[in-house]
């Protein structure tokens, strides 16, 4: 640049504020044209740094989903413990009241079911011993209509 400088202030014939202007107007040109390539660059840029937050997001997006189900998975498994541990100690308690559980009724409902039906047997069988014998016909007359 210093060089072109000196040409041009060298040249006999250019006028010394023609130099000026020309240097000058070289000098704006050349700061448009870094604003340009600076705004094309920063456009490039820009967009970069969106496709890398985009990928960040769905990467931390991911993250956060398994942190999410984990989390989930022990809330559940600490609920599952927390109700054996309740339904255990209940079952105790009642233990010691002496209440009858739902297998001791069920045991309970069968043994009633077997002695209903052994009863029912032996009552059928005591009606057919003590019902009368059926009345004997005499020969040759038809039996008579009790009326």
């Amino acid at each position: 640049m210093t060089k072109k400088l000196e040409a041009l202030a060298g040249a006999k014939d250019a006028p010394f504020g023609k130099v000026v202007l020309d240097s000058a107007t070289q000098i704006w040109l050349a700061g448009l044209g870094a604003f340009s390539k600076a705004q094309d660059e920063g456009t490039k840029i820009f967009d970069g740094l969106v496709k890398e937050g985009e990928k960040f997001q769905k990467h931390a997006r991911g993250v956060a989903e398994d942190t999410v189900s984990d989390m989930r998975d022990r809330a559940t498994d600490t609920w599952d413990k927390l109700e054996d541990v309740f339904e255990d100690r209940v079952s105790r308690a009642l233990n010691k009241l002496s209440v009858p559980t739902r297998k001791d009724v069920d045991a309970l409902r069968s043994k009633v079911e077997e002695l209903t039906a052994a009863v029912e047997k032996l009552s059928q069988t005591r009606r057919k011993e003590a019902a009368p014998p059926p009345p004997v016909r005499a020969k040759g007359r038809p039996a008579r209509a009790h009326a």
